[in-house]
């Protein structure tokens, strides 16, 4: 059984609210828009993180983190990504790949609107998480948090973070 936080498009942004979360987790995974290394570099210190880089993300994160995650947590297959799209409006660049293999647990960011839904027709599991950072349209600044048991997902809670 493993906890994850979820979070994305942090642009530069980390506190001590996310910190505490992170703290709680077994792993955190971040969808990109990192902004900064210092983000991922305090989420390290006190837990495994997966991270993909975002479009706003400069060298230094590229050269850190891939723009693709594929791999398995306990029996799930998990893709993140940062710009993906969501169920019925996936984005051109992953949209063959996602039909052709799809994953259990498919998660991006980019967005800023938290969003969960299954995809019927490709029988995954969509995530994006919203955004943990003051930048952007967004109002509230979200997370989530979810079990991984077995081949299981389960538990998913919204953490508010407040207003950006």
């Amino acid at each position: 059984m493993k906890r994850i936080l979820l979070l994305s498009d942090t642009h530069g942004h980390i506190d001590d609210r996310i910190l505490e979360y992170a703290q709680q987790a077994d792993q955190v995974w971040h969808a990109g828009d990192i902004g900064v290394i210092s983000v991922t570099d305090q989420i390290q210190q006190i837990k495994p993180l997966r991270a993909v880089y975002g479009n706003i993300d400069g060298t230094e994160i590229r050269k850190e983190f891939p723009l693709h995650q594929r791999f398995f947590c306990e029996g799930v297959d998990v893709w993140i990504t940062h710009i993906g799209g969501y169920p019925g409006r996936y984005s051109p660049d992953i949209r063959t790949a996602i039909q052709k293999n799809p994953p259990q647990l498919f998660i991006c960011g980019h967005s800023h609107i938290l969003k969960v839904m299954n995809d019927k027709k490709l029988g995954l599991l969509h995530m994006n998480p919203g955004a943990a950072g003051k930048q952007g349209f967004h109002q509230m600044r979200t997370m989530l948090r979810f079990v991984i048991d077995g081949t299981n997902i389960k538990d998913l809670e919204v953490i508010e973070l407040g207003k950006r």
